[in-house]
C-alpha cells in the first residue's frame, strides 16, 4: 500500500500504542503529533472504558476520535458521545448467575464505575490514575445489570477458555466476545466490534477502510486489522493471532515504539522526530 493511499491511522492502545508501563512514550507522542500536523485522521480503538482511555489520549495534546469498550462507545475529537450501545441487562444477569470460578475476577463496565467481584491490583495497574474507579460488589445482590461489557480476567488462560465455552454454549447468539489479552476475556452486545464502530467514523468523515493503516495486538483487533487497507500486527501479539492472520506483517513490539517507527518509515515523516 502506497503512502499516498493512506489517509487514516488507527491504533489499539494496550500492547500497541502503549508500552508495558501503560503509557505513550515521548517518541510515539512526537510521531503522532506530526501525523496530526499533516492532517491524517487518527482513530484510537480500545477495549478500555472511555473515561480511562480519555485520560491516556489527552497526553497526545491534540484531539482524536475514540472508540472504546471494543466499539460500544464512540466519542468525537471534541469528546462528544456519537454512539452508545449497552448489553441487555437480563442477559448480563443470566451470565453472572452462572457458577463462575471464584479465582476469576469478574468486572462489569458501567458508565461511571467498574464493578468487580474482588480487588485486582493487576487490573488497577492499567490505570496510572484511577479516573475510572473500581467498586467491589456482590453480583448476587445487584439489582441493576445495565452494563457496557462484562470482563473476566485470570492468569490461567485455559480457565477463561473454559468459561467462554460455557457462556457461548448457553448463549450462542447473544454476545460478541474477544480475548483482548490472553488473560482478559470480554463480552459485549452481539453487534459490537471495533471494526463496526470505526466504519461509522469513516463513513462520517468520507473515508473507506481501504484508506486506513491499522495496528493491533489482540483478538479484539482482528476484524479491524482484516478490514484495513494495511493491517499490522505487533511483535508482542499472541502467536495464535499471528498464525490466524498470516498474511499480515508483524512489526516491532510496543516497547520498541513499533507503531511510531513503522509510521515514520511508511509515511516518510520528518526524520528529526
Amino acid at each position: 500500500m502506497s503512502k499516498q493511499k493512506i489517509k487514516v491511522v488507527i491504533s489499539d492502545l494496550d500492547g500497541t500504542l502503549l508500552n508495558s508501563d501503560h503509557t505513550i512514550s515521548p517518541y510515539t507522542k512526537s510521531v503522532f503529533q506530526e501525523l496530526h500536523k499533516q492532517n491524517y485522521l487518527i482513530i484510537v480503538a480500545t477495549g478500555r472504558h472511555h473515561l480511562d482511555a480519555m485520560t491516556i489520549i489527552n497526553s497526545l495534546d491534540f484531539p482524536v476520535y475514540l472508540v472504546t469498550s471494543n466499539g460500544a462507545r464512540i466519542h468525537s475529537p471534541q469528546k462528544e458521545l456519537l454512539y452508545s450501545l449497552n448489553m441487555n441487562g437480563d442477559s448480563v444477569k443470566s451470565v453472572l448467575s452462572l457458577d463462575i470460578d471464584p479465582e476469576i475476577t469478574t468486572v462489569l463496565f458501567r458508565e461511571t464505575v467498574w464493578q468487580t467481584s474482588k480487588t485486582n491490583n493487576k487490573l488497577n495497574a492499567f490505570q496510572k490514575d484511577l479516573t475510572y474507579p473500581p467498586q467491589v460488589v456482590d453480583f448476587a445482590k445487584l439489582d441493576d445489570f445495565n452494563a457496557i461489557k462484562i470482563f473476566f480476567t485470570h492468569d490461567n488462560h485455559q480457565k477463561l477458555v473454559d468459561l467462554k465455552e460455557r457462556i457461548l454454549e448457553d448463549y450462542p447468539d447473544t454476545f460478541s466476545h474477544a480475548f483482548s489479552l490472553p488473560i482478559c476475556l470480554e463480552f459485549m452486545d452481539k453487534s459490537v466490534d471495533k471494526s463496526v464502530a470505526i466504519s461509522k467514523i469513516l463513513e462520517k468523515e468520507g473515508y473507506s477502510f481501504e484508506e486506513t493503516i491499522t495496528f493491533g495486538d489482540g483478538f479484539n483487533d482482528e476484524k479491524m486489522l482484516e478490514a484495513a487497507g494495511l493491517g499490522l500486527i505487533m511483535g508482542n501479539a499472541p502467536e495464535n493471532l499471528k498464525s490466524k492472520l498470516p498474511h499480515l506483517e508483524v512489526i516491532s513490539t510496543n516497547n520498541e515504539d513499533g507503531v511510531a517507527k513503522y509510521l515514520l518509515r511508511k509515511l516518510e515523516l520528518a526524520s528529526e522526530i
